[in-house]
């Protein structure tokens, strides 16, 4: 099959929410012949009467066309869309490739995969981060998981809504999406920690959070701030001491206490910082105490300064 950006080619869309209705519109204002279903029959109209053609089910569908997108609501609907009684993999024909975007789970992406290797089909995990109205303008990222060069082959069909970005072997996807997320809202927890805690010591929320913006961490975007210790993983060269880290959190924690403010997050730094100083690394970067969750977790991180470097000059600029 031929899928550059303006073949008509067999390409069909499961799902068509708030998510999906987007991507698809976007799809075919990019030239592709699309086929869609939904189980509600009213998702499908507006795109029909763009262009697009309407299957009478996922194995009609799946029974016409060489490329699939799925964006489905979780893994139970994964399931049932793609492996069950009446689901893509029992009418696809071979060398069909499926695109599942729906925010599922790693152990099923690596069982579909098994599955769609075994019948001679290709089955790559790309989950999204854009929000509806990223699917709308196309301004989405699909993180995909599975072969580069598959990823490559369908770049001209991805990019009529999508920036594509691949991030490994089929799985990746998953892992990515739900660490980013995982991410996301622990940071907004550690947030709520620390403006409980100004606003219970009497200062105005607003003025906290504008007096924040003019400080180190306000000043960049906080997934920037592991570029220059903890993702060389090379915590020696002290731009400020892990002692003195630990002596403000202490500081920070006493306050809570005398104010009667619960600290969640705040009580686990400073437990992993004092193991650090305990250790004999106090006089090591501050950040060094983010060692001790690496360790427990058996992995290892330590990327060469010249792949960082490269990574930071092919990062879009950051948004305000």
């Amino acid at each position: 099959m031929n899928l550059d950006a303006t073949s008509r080619s067999a390409v069909g869309f499961v799902g068509l929410g708030r998510m999906g209705q987007g991507m698809a519109a976007n799809l075919l204002a990019g030239g592709v012949d699309l086929c869609v279903f939904d189980t509600v029959a009213a998702a499908m109209e507006p795109l029909q009467a763009k262009g697009a053609r309407a299957a009478r089910s996922v194995a009609d569908l799946a029974a016409q066309c060489d490329l699939i997108f799925t964006s489905l609501p979780g893994p139970p609907e994964v399931e049932a869309v793609v492996l069950g009684e009446n689901g893509i993999a029992r009418t696809m024909r071979p060398g069909t490739t499926l695109l599942e975007l729906s925010t599922s789970a790693r152990a099923l992406a690596l069982r579909i995969d098994e599955t769609f290797r075994g019948k001679g089909c290709t089955y790559m995990d790309a989950p999204v981060s854009g929000g509806p109205a990223g699917a709308r303008s196309g301004d989405l990222v699909l993180w995909i998981g599975g072969e580069r060069a598959e990823v490559d082959r369908l770049a001209p069909v991805l990019k009529t809504f999508c920036i594509p970005h691949h991030v490994g072997p089929v799985g990746s996807g998953i892992v990515t999406k739900l660490a980013h997320n995982l991410l996301g809202y622990m940071l907004l927890e550690a947030q709520a920690e620390v403006f409980s805690l100004a606003v219970k010591a009497g200062l105005d929320p607003l003025d906290f959070w504008s007096a924040i913006r003019l400080g180190v961490v306000g000043k960049q975007p906080a997934i920037n701030m592991l570029t220059q210790q903890f993702l060389p993983y090379d915590f020696g060269n002290a731009a400020f001491a892990q002692r003195l880290g630990l002596k403000d959190v202490r500081l920070g924690l006493e306050m809570a206490d005398e104010l009667g403010v619960p600290m969640r997050l705040a009580q686990a730094t400073r437990e992993d910082m004092e193991a650090v100083v305990a250790r004999g690394e106090g006089e090591g970067d501050s950040r060094s105490f983010m060692q001790i969750q690496i360790e427990r977790a058996g992995v290892k991180i330590g990327v060469p300064r010249e792949r960082i470097a490269e990574a930071l000059r092919r990062a879009p600029p950051s948004r305000p």
